[in-house]
This record gives C-alpha cells, structure tokens and sequence, in this order.
C-alpha cells in the first residue's frame, strides 16, 4: 500500500545544525545570508539539504558544498515559480472552458424557447385555420 508521507521543510536554524554536523561549520559563514534569504522563498526538506551538503570528494570544502546549496535552492525556487505559474495557466484556462460551458448552455436554453415559441405559434395558427375552416376535430 503506497502512503503519502508530508515533511516539514527546512528552516534557517535545522540548516545551522546540518551545517555544523556535515562541514563541521560552527556559528557562521559567508554563504549563511544568502542561504538564510533562500530558504525563506524556496521549500526544500532537511534532506535535500542535507545531500547537498555532504561533501562528494576528499577535495570538497565546506564553501563548495554551500555553494552548490546555493545553486540547488536557487533551482528549487525557480520550479516552484514555473509550478504556480503553470497551475495559474491551468486555472485560468479551466474557468474560461466552463464560462464557455455556461454560454453553451445559456445558448441552447434560448433556442429551445425559440422553437417552443415557434411550435406555440404554428400550433395557434393551425388551429385558427381549422376554425374558420370549421373543421372542429383537429381543435
């Protein structure tokens, strides 16, 4: 059975004790502003951030792998504009199809009284016809 499980993204302090625990990073660094503005307008789990911490080589330094944070946010930020914009699109689009809907119908109900009326109409002239014709059985 498959389960949808929901994580909490990662905020500025668990990034600080990831940090410290994968770049040995105490307090501060450079890269933290920028890292702390990124994560407020971008969503990325503990996890995410965690990968890309973890240094890849022995040659990998701790602003290698902040810079590459960097870079992973800055694309995480960026599909998550392109996602909204695309369901914005998507919403958009729906609401024009169903007033295009109601038109439609709007439309039918109109000629649907148009051809009562005509049917009313002709119904009353043949019944006219018939009595001055005074022919009584098709009244």
């Amino acid at each position: 059975m498959d389960k949808h499980i929901v994580l909490s993204y990662c905020c500025f302090e668990s990034f600080k004790v990831l940090a410290r625990n994968y770049l040995d990073v105490v307090e501060s660094h450079v890269h933290f502003p920028e890292i702390r503005r990124l994560l407020e307008e971008a969503n990325m789990t503990p996890a995410d951030i965690a990968e890309n911490l973890m240094p890849k080589s022995s040659k990998e330094n701790a602003d290698t792998c902040l810079e590459r944070l960097i870079k992973a946010l800055e694309t995480a930020k960026e599909e998550a504009k392109l996602k909204a914009e695309e369901e914005e699109r998507a919403k958009a689009e729906k609401e024009k199809e169903k007033e295009k809907e109601k038109e439609k119908e709007k439309e039918e109900k109109e000629e649907e009284k148009k051809k009562e009326v005509l049917t009313a109409t002709e119904e009353a002239k043949n019944a006219d016809a018939a009595k001055e014709n005074g022919d009584v059985s098709n009244v």
